[in-house]
C-alpha cells in the first residue's frame, strides 16, 4: 500500500491545498494530512482549528484523507505514520528552492521516504495562506481562495484575531 503525508501549516486551508490533496488521493492508497505547529512561526489559527477546518473541507470534497496534528520533527510524524512518500506543492521557483532544502534534509533524516513535488494547477497557483489572511483581515473578498464550507469560519476567526 502506498501511503503519503502532505505536511504543512494550512493557516488557513486554501483551494490550492485542496487541489493538492485531491491529486495526492488520486496517486496514493492512503493520504495523511499533517497539520504542523512550526516552532519558529506564529500561526494565525491554532492547530486544532486548522485541523477541524481541514476535516470539514475534505469531507465536503469527499476526499478520503486522515488529518493529524503534530508538534516537533516532521520526520518523527512520518515514522509514526509509516509513510512511503511526502507530498509537497510547488507554485513557483521560490517554492522550488525551499522544497529542495526540505527534501534534502528529510532525505538525511528519513532515507526510506521519498519527497514528491506536484506543480499546482493553473487555477490555484496564485493562492497562499498568507495572502488569504492578509486580504481577509483587511475586509477583502477571499471567497474564491478558500473552500466555501469553511469561508464563514475563516472570516470570523480573522475578524476576532
Amino acid at each position: 500500500m502506498s501511503t503519503c503525508l502532505v505536511p504543512g501549516s494550512f493557516d488557513p486551508v486554501t483551494r490550492g491545498h485542496m487541489d493538492l490533496f485531491a491529486r495526492a488521493c488520486a496517486l496514493f492508497d492512503r493520504v495523511y494530512i499533517g497539520v504542523m505547529q512550526n516552532s519558529g512561526k506564529t500561526s494565525c489559527f491554532p492547530a486544532e482549528i486548522r485541523a477541524e477546518l481541514l476535516r470539514r473541507a475534505c469531507a465536503e470534497a469527499k476526499l478520503p484523507v486522515t488529518v493529524v496534528t503534530h508538534t516537533g520533527l516532521l520526520a518523527d510524524l512520518a515514522r509514526e505514520l509509516d509513510v512511503n512518500v511526502m507530498v509537497r506543492g510547488l507554485r513557483d521557483e521560490t517554492d522550488y528552492h525551499y522544497e529542495t532544502q526540505f527534501a534534502l534534509v528529510h532525505r538525511c533524516l528519513l532515507p526510506t521516504v521519498e519527497t514528491v513535488c506536484l506543480m499546482q494547477s493553473a487555477s490555484v497557483v496564485n493562492i497562499s495562506s498568507q495572502l488569504v489572511r492578509e486580504v481577509g483581515r483587511l475586509g477583502g473578498d477571499i471567497a474564491n481562495w478558500v473552500p466555501a464550507c469553511i469561508l464563514e469560519d475563516v472570516l470570523r476567526h480573522l475578524a476576532e484575531n
